[in-house]
């Protein structure tokens, strides 16, 4: 699977994990040149608290296009610290 803003692919895994539609990216596969931490904070009733990633490619900005969850919970343990996107990123094979 590929993630892909502004015409450049962020990142690429074949080891995504699939969770409510959302494909779920090794925190290995991305590429972290693009990503920017990001003071923002959800919480999901069953995953636990979402930290976000902004993407920066070419000089623009998709601000919290990405999030993880890096404590968390039992029920949602084989997805923590992997990555998935929103936002216009595409994700496509």
């Amino acid at each position: 699977m590929k993630a892909i803003w502004n015409d450049t692919v962020i990142a690429e895994s074949s080891n995504t994990k699939i969770v409510e539609n959302n494909h779920y990216f090794p925190r290995e596969d991305i590429k972290e040149e693009y990503f920017e931490p990001s003071n923002s904070h959800t919480r999901c009733p069953w995953k636990g608290k979402a930290s976000y990633f902004s993407v920066k490619v070419n000089g623009n900005t998709n601000e919290d296009a990405a999030w993880y969850y890096p404590e968390a919970s039992h029920a949602a343990k084989p997805i923590e610290n992997y990555v998935a996107f929103w936002n216009g990123v595409k994700v496509t094979e």
